[in-house]
C-alpha cells in the first residue's frame, strides 16, 4: 500500500491524493488549482501520474478545488467509476458544466482581449456532461467496494451539502494486514446553520488531515451577527451596496439564511438581495432536494411553512448577463451575492471591476481566499488590484467575516484528531506552510498522538505502509511536482532540511 500526494499538499487547492492498494491505483478527490493564471494552468495540466492508469475516484465533496479536475482526467484518458454521496454527485451535475464553461468563455477572453491565439480551455462542457456519465454516488453509511480489499464509507463531514468524511477499510496484500483510514476531506464546523454536525471517524490507523485554519481560531457565527448587522445597515444609509463573493454551494445558501433571520428580527432593513449567480441559483434549487443533510432548526423551519431560499420579500435570482450587468445602475442599497468565492472567476469580477472605487460600498469577505488570488489580495489591503488586466483602486470598505467560514477551525480539526483513535500515522494536506507547522505542533501535544508519526508531505512525495504499520518515504518528488513547486525544495516541516 503506497500514498502519493499530488495536490493539496502545501497548499489548499489541487487536491490529490493518490492510494496504490493490491494492483489498483485509487485517486482521493481532483481538484483545480486555483491561483495565478500561468502557474494554475501549468499545474492543471500536468498531472504527475496517467489519467488513464488511475482505476476508479472516491470523491469527498463538490467544491472546484476538490472536484474540478475530474473532467481533466476523463479527457486524458480516465474511465472509470467516480464514488460520491448523492447530493455531491446533483451539484457535480451543475457546478462541473458551469465549470467547464467558464473555461470555455475565459479562451475566448484571452483569444479577443488579450490576443493569445491559441489559448484554449482546459476543458469544454461535452468534457463535463461526459464526466458525469461515470458517477457513481451511494448513502451516507452504505459501504461500497472500490476494488478487491478495498471498502470504503462516506460520514457526513457537515462541510457543504453532501460533503464526505471518508472511512476507508483495506487488506493489503504486500503486508497482509487491515489498515483502517480516515480521510477528511474538508473537515466542517459544529453548529453552523442549515447542515448537520460533522461525524467522528475512530479506532484509525492512519489519518489524512486538512488543515485549512490549523493555526487559528474563528469566532463564534452567533457573535459575528451584530458586526455583519451594522456594516449592512452602515453602507445602507451612504446608499452604497454590499458585494458579497460567496462560493455558489453552501456559503450562499447560508448567506441567504442568515440575511433572513436578521431581516425576521428587524436587525437591518428591507432592501433587494440579488443572488447573480446561475450557478448558485441552481444550486440552491439542489439544496432543497436534500433534507437528509439539513439541521434539525432548518427541518422545522420548513416544517412551519418557511423557505429561506424563496425569492420573495426583495430576493431575486438572476440569470441572464442582462440581468446581472443591470445590478450594477441600480440606483439605491442593494445586498449582492456573488461567485467565485475566491473572485478569481465568474461575475463577482465584473462586479468587483465596476464597483470597488466607490467608497460608498462594502466588500464583505466570507469565505477563505487562496494564496494569489484577487480575493487574497483584497483581505491583504492591496491597492490598485487588476481585474480584467486594469488596475482597479480599492477605495470600498473591505470587511472579513471568518465566522462564516464551513471548514473546522484549530480546535476542530484537533477535537476530531484527538477523538480518532491512536494512529500510527497522521498526514497533514489542504493547509499552506505556516497553517501546518502550528497545526503539526499542536498535533503533537494530544494524548492519543504522542506516539504517531505527525507529516506534512510535499506534492509529489510517496510513502509506503510497513508490515509494523509505520510509513517509510519512497521517493523525495516526482520530477512533474518538482517543477511545478519549485519554491518548496526546502521542507520546513521536516525534522531535517531535505
Amino acid at each position: 500500500m503506497k500514498l502519493e500526494f499530488a495536490g493539496a499538499a502545501r497548499g489548499v487547492t489541487g487536491s490529490k491524493h493518490l492510494l496504490h492498494i493490491n494492483g489498483k491505483k485509487i485517486l482521493l478527490d481532483c481538484g483545480l488549482y486555483q491561483g495565478r493564471r500561468k502557474e494554475a494552468i501549468a499545474a492543471n495540466m500536468n498531472f504527475p501520474f496517467e489519467a488513464a492508469e488511475i482505476d476508479a475516484v472516491v470523491l469527498s465533496h463538490s467544491h472546484i478545488d476538490h472536484s474540478g479536475a475530474l473532467p481533466l482526467l476523463v479527457k486524458h484518458g480516465f474511465t472509470g467509476p467516480i464514488y460520491c454521496t448523492h447530493a455531491t454527485r446533483d451539484l457535480c451535475s451543475i457546478m462541473l458544466r458551469d465549470s467547464g464553461y467558464i473555461q470555455e468563455r475565459d479562451a475566448e477572453w484571452m483569444q479577443k482581449k488579450m490576443k493569445t491565439a491559441d489559448a484554449e480551455p482546459l476543458y469544454t462542457v461535452a468534457d463535463a456532461e461526459k464526466t458525469l456519465s461515470l458517477f457513481r454516488s451511494v448513502d451516507y453509511k452504505q459501504k461500497f467496494k472500490v476494488c478487491h480489499g478495498v471498502r470504503v464509507k462516506f460520514h457526513d463531514a457537515g462541510h457543504i451539502l453532501g460533503s464526505a468524511i471518508e472511512e476507508w477499510e483495506i487488506w493489503d496484500d504486500d503486508t497482509s494486514q487491515k489498515i483502517t483510514f480516515g480521510f477528511t476531506g474538508d473537515l466542517g464546523r459544529k453548529n453552523l446553520p442549515i447542515l448537520k454536525d460533522r461525524e467522528q471517524l475512530k479506532n484509525l490507523d492512519v489519518l489524512i488531515t486538512e488543515s485549512t485554519y490549523g493555526d487559528r481560531l474563528h469566532e463564534e457565527i452567533k457573535d459575528v451577527e451584530d458586526r455583519f448587522a451594522a456594516k449592512i445597515v452602515e453602507t445602507a444609509e451612504r446608499n452604497g451596496k454590499i458585494f458579497i463573493p460567496a462560493f455558489a454551494v453552501e456559503r450562499t445558501q447560508e448567506i441567504l439564511y442568515v440575511i433572513r433571520e436578521m431581516q425576521h428580527k428587524g436587525r437591518i432593513p428591507a432592501m433587494p438581495i440579488f443572488v447573480d449567480s446561475p450557478l448558485a441559483t441552481n444550486a440552491t434549487e439542489i439544496f432543497q432536494l436534500h433534507p437528509e443533510c439539513f439541521d434539525k432548526k432548518l427541518v422545522e423551519m420548513f416544517d412551519r411553512g418557511e423557505n429561506p431560499f424563496d425569492d420573495v420579500n426583495g430576493l431575486q435570482f438572476t440569470r441572464s448577463v442582462d440581468d446581472s450587468k443591470a445590478i450594477n445602475k441600480f440606483p439605491g442599497p442593494a445586498i449582492v451575492i456573488s461567485a467565485s468565492g475566491m473572485c478569481e472567476a465568474g461575475r463577482i469580477r465584473h462586479h468587483l471591476a465596476n464597483n470597488i472605487s466607490d467608497a460608498r460600498n462594502t466588500l464583505l469577505i466570507v469565505g477563505f481566499m487562496a494564496q494569489n488570488t484577487l480575493g487574497r489580495k483584497l483581505v491583504e489591503g492591496e491597492s490598485p488590484v487588476n481585474i480584467f488586466g486594469e488596475p482597479h483602486e480599492v477605495k470600498a470598505e473591505v470587511i472579513i467575516f471568518n465566522a462564516f467560514s464551513g471548514h473546522a477551525d484549530q480546535n476542530g480539526l484537533l477535537d476530531f484528531a484527538g477523538a480518532c483513535g491512536t494512529p500510527t500515522q497522521v498526514f497533514c494536506v489542504h493547509g499552506e506552510n505556516e497553517q501546518m507547522l502550528t497545526f503539526r505542533d499542536k498535533l503533537k501535544t494530544l494524548p492519543n498522538l504522542l506516539k504517531s508519526s505527525i507529516l506534512a508531505p510535499l506534492p509529489g512525495e510517496s510513502w509506503e505502509l510497513q508490515t509494523d504499520k509505520t510509513w517509510k518515504k519512497l521517493s523525495w518528488r516526482n520530477p512533474i511536482s518538482q517543477k511545478l513547486f519549485p519554491e518548496l525544495e526546502i521542507d520546513p516541516l521536516s525534522d531535517t532540511t531535505i
